[in-house]
């Protein structure tokens, strides 16, 4: 075995097991595992950057055949961001979390297109930031215990990290749906809505991650791979498909409630509870991606919609209702959708100048002549 970081013929230090990722090559795998259990694997700027640098080095290591993501404990993958840190830009008016954003979406685009396979190990919680980086990764595993979310509605944020190119891509209207709820789903709803590739149970990841060190990604799925336990969504698409189709939050709200499903009056509930802002946007951001093109098309709108938001105060008092005084009583303004016009709605859109992200889109794996169906 070599340990180190971030590749085996690196003459950098080898990983401190407090170190926030954990890198390490072992036969033809390199190694990335988040490592901030307590706060579930949250990513930081300086985790983005050495996952970055990693992955650049393992990516010319003709040694390294494949990527495996992980997370460290018990919990889940990575719940997101570091909310804390973006609350308090949000409050000061500091630009810390645009830099973070900026490197976070290349850094999602940079997955996407990453020549060596990837392979995210999605278990238990995978939220936010976590999804950005596992679900563009060329194959993506989940297990009994995943639960796979975009829930930035509920804090007065709207999906990014690709979010909104993802559930963009789900079929008919279960994209919308997750992204304007923020609900999580398990296994089988992660791999209809094209979040996740395989289910792996959960007792078989250790063996699967050692395997990936000594044979092909291809090889090591055959022995693991299982059908997925049922999910819930292919059920729900009788009234999913037709109430989301609606142009407005409003109209699919009533629809919601006209119906008469029982799950789509709670869905209907959910979104009440939602910042109305958030969602009319989120649906707008949503819209827009799939007339966009490719990934980066679409992290480059997400970018001006998340500068947008961070001076917005639905965000702001999101994280302080959820996550900072929990009282779980956020106060939004406007406190309903009819509160929120077209013109607040295209703010959000607004051109950056020199600030905007702008990212060069390349050969995506699949156009590769080398390239291996999973």
């Amino acid at each position: 075995m070599t340990t180190s970081s971030p590749s085996s013929s690196s003459s950098s230090s080898p990983s401190s097991p407090d170190d926030p990722v954990l890198l390490r090559t072992e036969g033809r795998a390199a190694y990335l595992t988040l490592n901030r259990p307590k706060a579930l694997n949250a990513l930081t700027h300086a985790m983005v950057r050495t996952i970055a640098d990693a992955l650049d080095a393992w990516e010319s290591d003709p040694g390294i055949e494949t990527v495996v993501l992980t997370g460290a404990g018990e919990r889940g993958l990575c719940a997101g961001g570091d909310i804390r840190a973006i609350h308090q830009d949000a409050v000061t008016g500091g630009t810390a979390t645009e830099d973070f954003w900026r490197d976070e979406y290349r850094l999602n685009a940079r997955i996407a297109r990453l020549r060596t396979p990837y392979v995210a190990l999605m278990d238990g919680i995978v939220m936010g930031g976590g999804v950005g980086v596992s679900a563009h990764g060329t194959v993506r595993l989940v297990t009994e215990r995943s639960r796979v979310a975009m829930p930035e509605t509920g804090i007065g944020f709207v999906p990014d990290v690709g979010g909104t190119y993802l559930l963009g891509l789900a079929p008919g209207e279960l994209g919308t749906h997750l992204a304007l709820t923020g609900l999580p789903v398990g296994a089988a709803d992660a791999q209809l809505c094209g979040l996740a590739d395989h289910f792996v149970p959960a007792e078989a990841l250790p063996a699967l991650r050692a395997e990936l060190a000594a044979a092909p990604v291809r090889d090591v799925l055959a022995r693991h791979v299982r059908p997925a336990p049922p999910g819930e969504l292919a059920g729900h698409r009788s009234w999913i498909d037709p109430c989301y189709a609606a142009d407005t939050v409003e109209e699919i709200v009533d629809r919601l409630l006209a119906h008469g499903a029982p799950e789509a009056e709670e869905a209907a509930a959910t979104l009440l509870t939602k910042s109305p802002t958030a969602l009319k946007v989120t649906l707008t951001s949503l819209r827009r991606a799939r007339a966009l093109g490719p990934l980066e098309r679409v992290l480059e709108q997400e970018y001006r919609v998340s500068c947008a938001a961070l001076r917005h105060p639905d965000l702001a008092e999101g994280i302080r209702a959820q996550v900072v005084d929990k009282d779980r009583n956020p106060r939004w303004a406007p406190t309903t959708p009819a509160g929120v016009t077209d013109e607040d709605v295209a703010a959000f859109f607004a051109p950056l100048g020199e600030r905007e992200l702008r990212l060069v889109p390349s050969p995506s794996p699949a156009e590769s002549p080398t390239e291996v169906p999973w």
